[in-house]
């Protein structure tokens, strides 16, 4: 979309960097005869049957996605169009009828974390609700959060354990750091995708065309919060289970072969709610709110307390904070 440029940062042409290699490869296998042999395995003899045969919502859709644009170039209605399928192939994979959002960001907000270290006491309930609020795969276990453990008096993070029994805590001898992704200024991640199929939004949330991805993992490599997670294989998503309430860009179910990540809860932040993992906190170490509000508890954290912020040497400029009581 046109008007969803950032400054900066130009999307890609029409046609640049395919989803799959089914999007370049289409033209080479000869228009429709080519389509129904990408998707069916056939060519032209097979069309036939498989237009009598396959729902024609389903083939509409699988002609959709191929030709789909990034959606930073998608116009409004093309937009609502991506909607409408991913809206209906949830339906037909899961058997639940889905909601799926565009919300834009707000303007004069941007997002920012901090995390009270002497509050945190490893329970992971913010483990806990990120898998069930943004639709995480439970097998294989998909999961945005790692909490480690880590000896008190030193922040070693070489020397922390994020496999802890989690039965027992808090430990007297212990200290709990949540990691996850810091949502950064300058995010080594957008610049290292080989497609532009991520980028950073006006609000500081760090997005993901899953649409537009290829599955490189160029991304996950060049993260040094190791944030980000790759589908292996088909996400397996219990239906009783399915967070209805989607975005476009954030929780709406994923496929195989693509990355994904924390999005601070993109279908929530952008209608004034908290994300997930803050209102399961027990102890409330989680503070989530605007920067560009000087009356905000995230403003008045970062002006009264001593703060830090992981790997500052790496120059990826977090919305990411600790600090302590």
């Amino acid at each position: 979309m046109n008007e969803q440029t950032k400054p900066g940062h130009s999307p890609p042409a029409r046609g640049r960097g395919a989803k799959r290699w089914t999007r370049r490869g289409l033209l080479k296998k000869g228009g429709i005869a080519g389509l129904f042999a990408t998707l069916f395995g056939g060519g032209l003899s097979l069309a036939a049957k498989v237009v009598d045969e396959v729902d024609e919502h389903a083939l509409s859709d699988a002609v959709g996605d191929l030709f789909q644009d990034h959606y930073q170039q998608m116009t409004q209605e093309e937009i609502q169009a991506a909607l409408g399928r991913i809206q209906r192939k949830t339906e037909r994979q899961h058997g639940v009828k889905i909601e799926v959002g565009n919300e834009q960001a707000q303007p004069g907000v941007v997002f920012g974390f901090a995390l009270n270290l002497s509050r945190c006491t490893g329970v992971r309930e913010c483990v806990k609700a990120c898998v069930v609020e943004n639709n995480l795969s439970r097998s294989p276990q998909i999961e945005y959060i790692r909490v480690l453990e880590l000896d008190r008096g030193t922040l070693d993070l070489n020397r922390s354990d994020h496999y802890y029994e989690g039965e027992s805590v808090p430990k007297p001898d212990k200290v709990y750091l949540p990691m996850q992704c810091v949502q950064c200024n300058n995010p080594p991640c957008v610049k290292a995708c080989p497609v532009n199929a991520t980028w950073l939004e006006p609000d500081g949330i760090v997005v993901t065309d899953y649409d537009w991805c290829i599955g490189s993992r160029a991304c996950m490599t060049a993260c040094p919060y190791w944030a980000r997670r790759f589908n292996w294989a088909e996400p397996e998503l219990p239906k009783e289970e399915i967070n209805r309430r989607t975005h476009i860009l954030g929780n709406r179910p994923r496929e195989k072969g693509v990355v994904e990540k924390c999005t601070n809860c993109i279908q929530r932040t952008r209608n004034d709610r908290q994300p997930a993992c803050v209102e399961a906190c027990p102890t409330g170490a989680r503070i989530f709110g605007n920067l560009l509000d000087p009356d905000s508890e995230i403003r008045y954290i970062l002006e009264n307390k001593r703060v830090f912020r992981l790997k500052e040497e790496a120059g990826c400029d977090p919305k990411f904070w600790y600090f302590f009581d």
